[in-house]
């Protein structure tokens, strides 16, 4: 039978699915209801969705088999719970019960820490607390009996028919791997990014376009509506100092109806901007005019709104190269902080109402308590100029607002350096204040580090500049094409220019994008091609390479046929068993990156699991299993490791490969 086929058997036989985008197998989510919340904080517990105690039924314990995945830690949470109540009074049933996952899976696959934490309260030795809880703990269900371990810990380990019921829940759902939909779905708008019209996009651009695009990735998947916002900036001095500059040097480019507009690049936008801001530093006369014209361009005057757009719009052109070969959601919606212009007004009006405004040297001002600056003075948050100009810190504000009353937000991710922790502290603080956004509307800053040199500096070209992103990514992808010729060709492998373009693309993008989202988004990292591209550690072709190969022994497998039943997974060595656990625990994976927003945890998980899937196929031979139930067995667990590497990928936004 066909590879394929042999999946379909494994599936569950009582499970029925209506198409994926209208019905999937529910997470099922518990937890006392005296207990700390489980999966998510208080602040975005709504996304996680309501939680409710799953009843595990006796035919289903008895037999095996499972129409939903169980969430097992907070399955394991509520009958601890339920268990100090029981042995030492209802107020015990109320502390957090300090269930983990194990440590070590020698240790098994959970472990509870309670009774150390309780010992003393409860004047007993941590052991006894610990057998008094075991005694009355119901877990038979899913798991073997407790072990006490140490000085009272309780390891909890699930039993292999468990695992095997869950993993056909697994197989039988290839599009999410029984991953929940989140209940209830929430409106959220990710905001990632922001370039500036007419400067190119460089190396500083890189964190924030791949970690916002995968974060909106995951969420979609976890079934929220996702609005991508790319919040660029279009507004403001730089414009009326560019439009007049080239209105001088070259007026024909400014017009849109002129052949010589749609011959301007990015970079030549980039020269006229550096050489309008010396002119704006050096000439009070071009400052002056300058000034006035972003007056006529803020004031709607036609002529000069013509030419804003022209150089927005050749901007965008740049912008969409990038993003391309980035891979990045085609979703994403440019908006410019003059999209937010007629809001600005109402924004003061609202902070004027509110009592927060106060006139610092003729600007409009709100100081917030706990922010102060170098000399320990006061900072302010300056909203208007004394000029009557807004600041970009009003169209944060009026964005916000905007998002909120009109996107119907309920949560809020802004993807920015660290160095903007301030920034949105405050910004948050005050649309809290003036009431520009209800209390149950979430509003987070997602940070990240900087992306250095090999050398641990500011990352830079020899002569100084800013990397350029392009440039970045066209290097990526030349190392990543010598590095596959030279591997084909110590191989005596032939394949054409169109196998190998698609594979150093592929892999040269993915090793950069791969290298930053696995790295902790809170540290600064550094830049390193080789690193990057080794087929060795944690890094995209050593995970690419992994699915690949995982694709070869299917396409091996071919028609392979057997007489053996199918309806159980065989999980007899520790190698299978210790796969199978890994592949568990892709649910809670997800769920704990929508909670903690860290890509991280992805790339974490998926190099654990290359790895078991690499000791097991050591370990436990696949075309020449002893049986053919066995090898069924084995085939399966290699489909569903594909399938969950391949997942995993795409949420991070890296291709798969067939063949490497």
């Amino acid at each position: 039978m066909a590879f394929e086929t042999l999946v379909t058997m494994l599936s569950v036989r009582t499970l029925a699915f209506s198409a994926p985008s209208t019905r999937h197998p529910i997470w099922r989510q518990c937890v006392h209801k005296h207990a700390r919340p489980l999966l998510c904080s208080s602040r975005a517990r709504t996304s996680m969705g309501s939680i409710s105690t799953p009843q595990i039924s006796k035919s289903e314990a008895s037999t095996g088999t499972y129409e939903e995945m169980v969430d097992v830690h907070s399955w394991l949470r509520e009958r601890v719970c339920a268990a100090l109540g029981e042995s030492f009074g209802p107020e015990f049933a109320d502390v957090d019960p300090l269930v983990t996952p194990a440590t070590k899976l020698e240790f098994g696959d959970y472990q509870c820490n309670a009774a150390l934490s309780l010992a003393k309260q409860l004047k007993s030795k941590p052991r006894d607390v610990a057998q008094t809880l075991k005694d009355a703990l119901q877990i038979a269900e899913c798991c073997e009996p407790p072990d006490i371990a140490g000085p009272g810990f309780l390891n909890f380990k699930l039993k292999g028919s468990f695992i095997a019921a869950q993993l056909r829940v697994m197989l039988a759902d290839s599009a999410r791997c029984g991953v929940p939909l989140a209940q209830p779905a929430q409106r959220v708008v990710v905001d990632y990014s922001s370039p500036n019209i007419a400067k190119e996009m460089h190396v500083g651009h890189l964190r924030s376009t791949i970690i916002g695009d995968t974060l909106a990735t995951l969420l979609e998947f976890r079934g929220h509506n996702v609005l991508r916002l790319n919040h660029v900036g279009d507004w403001g001095t730089q414009f009326g100092m560019l439009i007049t500059h080239m209105r001088e040097v070259v007026p024909d480019a400014l017009s849109p109806d002129s052949s010589a507009s749609s011959a301007v690049q990015l970079e030549d936008l980039v020269a006229f901007y550096k050489q309008a801001k010396a002119r704006f530093d050096a000439e009070p006369e071009f400052q002056e005019a300058s000034r006035a014209e972003v007056v006529r361009l803020q004031a709607g005057d036609q002529e000069s709104r013509e030419m804003w757009k022209m150089l927005c719009d050749q901007s965008e052109v740049a912008f969409k190269q990038v993003y391309t070969a980035l891979r990045v959601d085609a979703g994403l919606i440019t908006r410019g902080e003059s999209f937010y212009n007629d809001r600005l007004e109402g924004v003061i009006s609202s902070l004027r109402k509110a009592e927060l405004l106060q006139e610092s040297d003729g600007a409009q001002c709100v100081f917030l308590q706990g922010y102060t600056n170098r000399d320990g003075e006061p900072l302010p948050m300056i909203v208007q100029k004394r000029d009557g100009g807004y600041m970009y810190s009003t169209t944060d504000l009026a964005a916000v607002q905007q998002r909120v009353t009109d996107e119907k937000a309920d949560r809020v991710l802004y993807v920015t350096d660290a160095g903007q922790a301030t920034h949105f502290e405050q910004v948050f603080q005050i649309c809290r204040r003036a009431e520009l956004v209800s209390s149950s509307v979430s509003l987070q800053h997602v940070p990240f580090g900087l992306v250095l040199g090999e050398d641990g500096k500011k990352f830079k070209t020899r002569s100084g500049e800013t990397v350029k992103l392009m440039v970045l990514l066209d290097e990526a992808r030349s190392r990543a094409r010598a590095d596959i010729e030279a591997r084909l060709q110590a191989e005596g492998r032939d394949e054409g220019d169109d196998f190998v373009a698609n594979v150093a693309d592929a892999v040269g993008i993915g090793a950069v994008k791969y290298a930053d989202l696995a790295m902790n988004r809170n540290s600064n990292y550094r830049f390193s091609f080789d690193k990057m591209l080794s087929l060795t550690g944690n890094t995209a072709p050593y995970m690419m390479y992994a699915f690949a190969r995982i694709r070869g022994i299917q396409r091996r497998a071919g028609e392979a046929t057997t007489n053996a039943s199918p309806d159980n997974l065989v999980l007899d060595h520790i190698s299978e068993l210790n796969l199978a656990r890994a592949l568990l625990r892709l649910p809670q994976v997800i769920m704990d990156v929508e909670r903690e927003l860290l890509p991280s945890k992805l790339a974490e998980y998926i190099f654990d699991l290359a790895g078991k899937f690499n000791q097991f196929y050591e370990s436990c031979p696949v075309l020449a299993a002893p049986t053919e139930e066995i090898k069924c067995s084995r085939l399966a667990l290699c489909s569903l490791t594909a399938t969950v590497l391949g997942l995993n990928l795409r949420l991070l936004g890296i291709r798969t490969l067939e063949r490497l």
